[in-house]
């Protein structure tokens, strides 16, 4: 993943095989990294199971909220793209069971696309 691309907000295609052995603790047995997308510090993992948002917090990183998202959970998913005098696009996912969606911002760029097909693929089965 370039470096440029972490540093001004665009998510970019990280390899899976590093991110199984980065967060093994998380998954579950029999459980691979299909799909990664890294953005700045957090992170989209895309398993042959769930949808794992993960959040680093602080400055220092050291405090990680992790979501766990059930493709079956999902009710609906929606981009918002970013408009002339916006700077920012946005990935929403409404689960089951929670009214707010899981919202997650996207400097400008294609890459928010390339992130909605892969949620489509694993959703829309």
């Amino acid at each position: 993943m370039s470096l440029l691309n972490r540093l001004i907000g665009n998510a970019a295609e990280v390899d899976a095989a590093e991110m199984q052995e980065e967060f093994a603790r998380i998954l579950a047995d029999g459980e691979v990294v299909e799909r990664a997308f890294a953005l700045i510090r957090d992170a989209m993992l895309f398993t042959n199971r769930r949808l794992i948002l993960i959040d680093k917090q602080g400055v220092t990183g050291s405090k990680v909220e992790y979501h766990s998202l059930p493709y079956r959970a999902v009710t609906h998913f929606s981009v918002e793209t970013a408009g002339h005098f916006e700077l920012d696009a946005e990935l929403k996912i409404w689960v089951s069971g929670r009214a707010e969606p899981f919202a997650q911002p996207f400097k400008r760029g294609l890459s928010i696309y390339e992130v909605q097909a892969v949620l489509a693929s694993y959703v829309c089965r």
